[in-house]
């Protein structure tokens, strides 16, 4: 004769089977895509991973600029040749003050480091000189790994489409480091949002 704690298990078993089956075979649910920007420049347009995953106050304050149309009419102001581009200064917009580019939209976010290599592609805040919770506006995009700098920006994004148009921005003729021509940003637009705030 069975125990009456066997058959209480037995009973059990046969109560959790239908859901557990019934569970297995339900989808998955697919994580969510990442946030994305799609910056239409004079040399082309790229699309921009966005890593909330890293940088969530960084990814935020892009989205937020973005969408505000912030950076329409900044312009890629400093290139370093197959080394990095930065742009997204809002005094940059402005011809007449050429002088002060890389000065504006700065000292607004603190930094949110990470080991993320600094690799060709990687997207980052630019900072006040000795000052790294300085970011804000502005970002840079390397044109080449750059290890030296892994650590010390706020990666928040990697170009995942579009990197000719970086290249053909980082090829553009320069003073020193200062583009000659005015590389607008004409347009940035955000797909999935709602994942960044």
């Amino acid at each position: 004769m069975r125990s009456l704690a066997g058959v209480v298990a037995t009973a059990l078993a046969w109560a959790l089977l239908p859901a557990a089956s019934a569970s297995a075979q339900e989808p998955a649910a697919s994580p969510a895509a990442p946030p994305s920007a799609r910056v239409e420049t004079d040399h082309g347009a790229f699309v921009i991973r966005l890593r909330p995953d890293i940088a969530p106050r960084h990814v935020r304050h892009f989205v937020r600029v973005a969408r505000a149309g912030g950076y329409e009419g900044t312009v890629f102001h400093r290139i370093v040749p197959r080394g990095i581009i930065q742009g997204g200064d809002p005094l940059s917009k402005d011809p007449k003050k050429k002088a002060l580019y890389g000065t504006g939209g700065l000292g607004l976010l603190k930094a949110e480091l990470s080991a993320q290599p600094m690799a060709r592609g990687a997207v980052a805040a630019v900072l006040r000189p000795s000052s790294k919770d300085s970011a804000g506006n502005q970002f840079f995009i390397c044109l080449s790994d750059q290890p030296a700098l892994t650590g010390k920006f706020t990666i928040f994004g990697e170009v995942e489409s579009g990197m000719e148009a970086v290249d053909a921005i980082g090829a553009s003729p320069v003073a020193g480091d200062r583009a000659v021509e005015r590389i607008v940003i004409r347009r940035v637009s955000i797909t999935d949002a709602e994942a960044a705030r």
